[in-house]
């Protein structure tokens, strides 16, 4: 059985079917990080398009 610290608190979580909220331990603990990423404490570098045209969000 695979066991992983949950990404919110660091528990100890098993990583079955019957853990609906893997790899959180809980409802709780996936909401923060949801809350965390709405509030872009989260981000994923990445250089800014220079051309226009490889922006695919430029037309709206």
């Amino acid at each position: 059985m695979t066991v992983v610290s949950c990404p919110t608190c660091a528990k100890k979580v098993e990583w079955t079917l019957a853990n609906k909220y893997r790899p959180f331990c809980s409802e709780r603990c996936k909401q923060i990080d949801l809350g965390a990423w709405a509030e872009e404490k989260f981000v994923i570098p990445g250089a800014a398009p220079t051309d226009p045209l490889d922006d695919p969000l430029a037309d709206e």
